[in-house]
């Protein structure tokens, strides 16, 4: 508990306290409460909590809910708390946070039982011995209103900690969390008010629990879900930190040309999986650089018809590289063909217009705005704006007009920001680069190799 800041010691005491007011009534004796209920329905959260590493407040829902349509509002809120307290935590202190989960929870349910209450759904589910009984539309709205309280409760504690312990802004600690919460939660309302109907009914509790089977397995296949994305994003981290580790002069390019590829996907109107396939596309576009010999990638002067030869080769590596990864999808044309050029004068296989697939069109572009903007030992990153006017000049002949437009007007409206490399930090202490040529401005550069800055074929970075 010391190790957390002092606000948000506080607001986790003023959560158990809050917690306790709500279930105090149970001690009242005078108070009703069905033990037997309450005890049957905490071991069974506490037992999928126990044995699940899924966000258990969200898969295990409905036997909340189901507490707050069958129970009192304070019988109600303690059939969180032992799940709570045994549910495993990966972060410490992990005593605190079960003791804040549970709190979380009991003030969670307490609210979402008032709900229920308040609306007749207890009185109409009392008067319902199965579904399709006059009194089921208005439980199944008071249910629904119920599990959208219980999710709201859950959503705005958890934002409180998020700002007194762990500093984030109110509106980062809310951006996007109830999209992702609704959902679910919709569904486990009619969920646990089909658990409560079933309690009722003359097949009591043991039907009730099979209400939980589909939910388990829908457990299991997010879970999965879940540890195969994780599989893939460790694929992608590994190959991109690969690729920076062999080529020094281009570090944190890729995950910039990711960032760029999305911005521009979403000014095209992709989403879901288009979106995160261009992204990846973006990241892994120089991902062929890894069989390129480390003394060409690394040389400090200019290169050698030859090792320019061998340099171009690097789409194609990269493309059997990844050929064997399935989930890339549409990725994989972008890496073989991201050095394709609108007029035909790319490579590797000088595909011109709608034949260079619209994933390479995409990262093209993403790909030379970042090497022109981005400060390498070797010369200076230009201005945004000069960037995109130099884009917008080469639109036709270098680049499609569509993808240059798309990425102008996502550049207008959130702006760029990107993060100063280590080669870039290196330069800014002092260290001076290895040859005088590359520490000249970009135009001296392309006049020591021949050509001008737009005509030049960089092929180590894809600036035009």
């Amino acid at each position: 508990m010391r190790a957390l800041p002092l606000g948000a010691r506080i607001y986790v005491l003023c959560a158990v306290f809050t917690a306790a007011v709500c279930a105090a009534p149970v001690l009242r004796p005078q108070a009703a409460v069905p033990w037997a209920t309450v005890v049957l329905l905490a071991a069974v959260y506490a037992a999928g909590a126990r044995g699940t590493r899924a966000p258990w407040p969200e898969w295990y829902s409905p036997v909340l809910l189901a507490g707050a349509f069958l129970l009192p509002p304070a019988a109600a809120a303690l059939v969180a708390v032992p799940g709570a307290l045994l549910a495993p935590v990966e972060r410490r202190p992990a005593g605190v946070r079960r003791i804040w989960h549970a709190a979380q929870q009991a003030v969670a349910v307490w609210a979402a039982a008032r709900t229920f209450g308040a609306l007749g759904g207890r009185a109409a589910l009392d008067a319902v011995p199965a579904p399709g009984a006059p009194g089921f539309p208005s439980a199944l709205a008071a249910a629904t209103a119920a599990a959208l309280v219980l999710c709201l409760a859950v959503i705005v504690l958890e934002c409180g900690v998020l700002v007194s312990a762990e500093r984030h802004s109110p509106r980062a600690a809310w951006r996007g969390r109830v999209l992702g919460s609704l959902v679910p939660h919709l569904v486990h309302g009619p969920a646990g008010l089909a658990m409560a109907v079933l309690w009722h009914s003359p097949y009591g509790p043991p039907a009730a629990l099979l209400v939980l089977l589909p939910m388990y397995v829908s457990a299991c296949v997010f879970a999965l879900y879940h540890r195969e994305r994780g599989a893939h994003q460790a694929t992608i981290r590994a190959l991109v930190q690969a690729v920076d580790i062999k080529d020094r002069y281009t570090r944190g390019h890729s995950e910039r040309v990711g960032r760029a590829s999305a911005m521009i996907a979403r000014e095209l109107g992709m989403r879901g999986d288009r979106l995160e396939a261009l992204r990846i596309a973006g990241i892994l576009h120089d991902v062929g650089k890894l069989g390129v010999p480390t003394r060409i990638l690394r040389k400090n002067g200019p290169l050698t018809p030859e090792e320019r030869r061998i340099i171009e080769l690097h789409p194609e590596y990269g493309h059997e590289m990844v050929r064997g990864i399935g989930f890339l999808g549409e990725a994989r044309a972008a890496i073989l063909h991201h050095h394709e050029r609108l007029d035909g004068t790319g490579y590797p296989y000088g595909l011109a217009g709608t034949q260079i697939p619209e994933f390479a069109r995409v990262v093209a572009v993403a790909d030379a705005f970042d090497a022109m903007t981005s400060t390498r030992t070797y010369r200076r990153g230009r201005p945004v704006a000069t960037a995109v006017e130099e884009l917008k000049r080469c639109a036709g002949s270098h680049f499609d007009p569509r993808m240059v437009r798309a990425f102008s007007r996502a550049l207008d409206r959130h702006g760029w920001h990107a993060a100063v490399t280590a080669d870039a930090a290196g330069e800014e202490r002092g260290n001076a680069p290895a040859d005088p040529s590359r520490a000249l401005p970009e135009p001296a550069v392309a006049a020591t190799r021949g050509g001008s800055a737009a005509a030049r074929p960089d092929t180590t970075d894809g600036a035009p």
